[in-house]
């Protein structure tokens, strides 16, 4: 009596792009709310307003593509480039900018290659260096840390700020801003100032920029958790960070007056994002294991290069899309062993 045939795999997929995303979106939970809280609630609208267009964008997409919609939306990937890119600008960022960026990470960086799977770079770091090269002044204008602030913006002052431009009454940009903590190191260190010159002011903490740390934790804590689900693997945060913090502990004991302490790299900016929900991505990133590594190592060698010699304090995303470009030309030369290779003539 003949059967139905059913082809492989014939076991349950326990990697399911939906399931990887809601895990990712579930590992930026500490993150977001430690954000939130240092910096008010434009967090929390950028993220609603960004993952709305996003997801409007890409089904927009696959209607003109004539591809089902539903499948494109329910993978949840627009939603984790939109949250992302989100928590990567400033609170205030002007809605028509987050607009722009996710416009041009979905329908220009992942769907003009193919969609899913077929993007070279990352679409949520090339909206943000794509809204940063446009608008500097708009992508470097920060809230200072609820610590700091006199004046902290209550939800309605946000949603005004970010939708018309308005301040508060009575109060000036100056009032309400500072400095990140790389763009205070950059800039003090530029004037001729020394590091413990540079640590006396309110904006520093332990390691870093007071409330910047404590964001740098939150995405620390989210970070362990996909290693604990087995979403990512060690190999990129890893390599990423130690390249980060040997380059910048070789620099700091040749010079501990011009040059900060390692851990300042990796509590003050995107170095923790960076290294386990962005450079991680699985596809823009290296897949072999050595491939990994190299591919890790060079984007933490890369962001202390360019936050040290370049023009933009915090190199997250600049070092990540340099990197995809590399990511092929990696995974070629690293691919491993194929099982039950023969051994050469002289190894007999």
């Amino acid at each position: 009596m003949s059967g139905p045939v059913v082809s492989s795999p014939h076991g349950p997929r326990p990697y399911r792009v939906d399931r990887v995303m809601l895990e990712v979106l579930l590992a930026l939970v500490p993150g977001v709310i430690v954000m939130t809280w240092f910096f008010g609630w434009g967090t929390l609208i950028n993220i609603a307003l960004a993952t709305l267009v996003a997801v409007a964008a890409e089904a927009s997409i696959m209607l003109l593509r004539r591809r089902p919609v539903t499948p494109a939306i329910g993978d949840y990937s627009a939603v984790v480039t939109a949250v992302l890119f989100a928590i990567s600008v400033p609170p205030t960022l002007p809605w028509w900018m987050t607009l722009l960026g996710m416009l041009f990470a979905i329908v220009l960086v992942k769907q003009l290659y193919g969609g899913l799977g077929y993007n070279p770079f990352n679409p949520a770091m090339a909206a943000y260096v794509f809204v940063l090269v446009s608008y500097p002044v708009a992508m470097t204008t920060w809230l200072a840390p609820d610590v700091l602030a006199e004046h902290p913006l209550s939800f309605a002052e946000s949603l005004r700020l970010i939708f018309t431009g308005a301040l508060p009454t009575g109060l000036e940009w100056d009032a309400l801003s500072a400095a990140t903590p790389l763009d205070e190191m950059r800039g003090k260190l530029d004037q001729g100032l020394r590091i413990e010159e540079i640590r006396q002011s309110p904006l520093w903490g332990d390691f870093g920029g007071r409330g910047w740390e404590w964001v740098a934790n939150g995405f620390l804590l989210g970070g362990l958790y996909l290693l604990w689900r087995r979403i990512i693997t060690w190999h990129i945060p890893a390599a990423m960070l130690l390249a980060l913090m040997i380059a910048a502990g070789i620099f700091w004991l040749l010079d501990p007056e011009t040059h900060p302490f390692p851990a300042f790299h990796l509590f003050s900016g995107a170095a923790i994002l960076g290294a386990f929900f962005i450079a991680t991505d699985p596809v823009s990133a290296c897949t072999t294991k050595n491939g990994q590594l190299i591919f890790g190592a060079s984007i933490g060698l890369l962001v202390f290069a360019i936050r040290t010699w370049g023009g933009y304090p915090d190199a997250v995303a600049f070092a990540v899309l340099l990197m995809n470009i590399a990511a092929p030309t990696i995974d070629h030369y690293t691919q491993p062993r194929v099982f039950g290779h023969a051994k050469d003539r002289a190894d007999r």
